[in-house]
Order: C-alpha cells, then sequence, then structure tokens
C-alpha cells in the first residue's frame, strides 16, 4: 500500500494546504472522497486486513486530533484531512506523520510568531494551555480558542502535508 499511497496523498494534501491557506477551509468534497477512496484502495489491495488497517489509521486520526478539535485548538477540516491521510497509510505510518506533522506544525507557528512580532505572546499563551490542562480537564480554554475572532489562527494543512509526505521517508 505504501507505494499506492504515495501519489493521490501528495496530490490531496497539496491541495488542501493551498485551500487551507487561501480560505482557512478544507473543502469536505476533497477529504470525502479521499477518505472513501483510500479504504476501498486497502480493501481491494489487501482484502480484511487492508480494511482493518484503513479504519484503524482513521481512527488513531479522529481520536488524537479529535482531542484537540473538542478543546478548540484544531479545526474539523484539520482532523477529517489527517483522518483520510490515516486511511491511505493505516496507523503504523500514521504515528511517524503525527510526529513529523507536530514537530513541523510547532516550527511553523515559532517562525509565524517570530515574523509576526508576537513570539512572547504565543509562548505565554502556549503556557497557560498546557498548564492549564490540569485545571481545565478537556475543556476549551476561555479565550484560546478559534471561536474567538481575536486569536490568531495558523493553516495546519501544511503541517498535515508535512507530515504525511516526510512518513513516507521514515517507514520502509
Amino acid at each position: 500500500m505504501h507505494s499506492l499511497a504515495w501519489w493521490p496523498v501528495i496530490f490531496a494534501v497539496i491541495l488542501a494546504s493551498v485551500s487551507d491557506i487561501r480560505s482557512r477551509r478544507i473543502p469536505n468534497w476533497l477529504v470525502f472522497p479521499f477518505l472513501a477512496a483510500g479504504v476501498i484502495v486497502s480493501i481491494v489491495t489487501q482484502g480484511r486486513s487492508g480494511f482493518v488497517d484503513s479504519i484503524s489509521g482513521v481512527l488513531l486520526a479522529v481520536f488524537l486530533l479529535g482531542l484537540f478539535y473538542l478543546v478548540g485548538g484544531m479545526g474539523m477540516g484539520d482532523v477529517k484531512l489527517c483522518a483520510s491521510v490515516g486511511a491511505w497509510i493505516g496507523p503504523h505510518q500514521l504515528v511517524f506523520a503525527l510526529l513529523f506533522m507536530g514537530f513541523a506544525g510547532g516550527v511553523m507557528a515559532f517562525g509565524w510568531a517570530l515574523w509576526g512580532g508576537f513570539l512572547k505572546e504565543m509562548l505565554t499563551g502556549t503556557s497557560d494551555l498546557i498548564f492549564g490542562l490540569a485545571k481545565r480537564g478537556l475543556r476549551p480554554h476561555p479565550t484560546l480558542v478559534l471561536a474567538n475572532p481575536s486569536t490568531r489562527r495558523l493553516p495546519y494543512a501544511p503541517a498535515i502535508a508535512i507530515g504525511a509526505i516526510l512518513s513516507f521517508f521514515a517507514v520502509p
């Protein structure tokens, strides 16, 4: 499945990245057919084990990124995009993609804050999110959420794209 997934994943994450950068939205017309195609190709090429692998990739992405969505730190388009990537690459490779994605997102956010002159504000907000989590639980932060119009938003599809593409080099 690894070699079959390469081009569809690259194509979809690049399209999603362009859309996210331009409009801050990842369209459903892209992610849902991409997810379905990943499951179907997995079934056709690997049978029952392909189906289990594909659905496991979807569920892992939905669970892990869904937590960020629930606390207001990530959009549902990002969750759906990552789930559709998981349908193509499965849970094992998705773990690598998520690690690369987190690193890429962190570097992007740091560079964006440094360039925009709000690095101190970003670091303060990050520490508030992390250290306030024990007190708040999985409830959203009162102000550091995507629903707050004054919150700075970073398009995250490029980080998902970087993570997905790098995962092909990390997994044999």
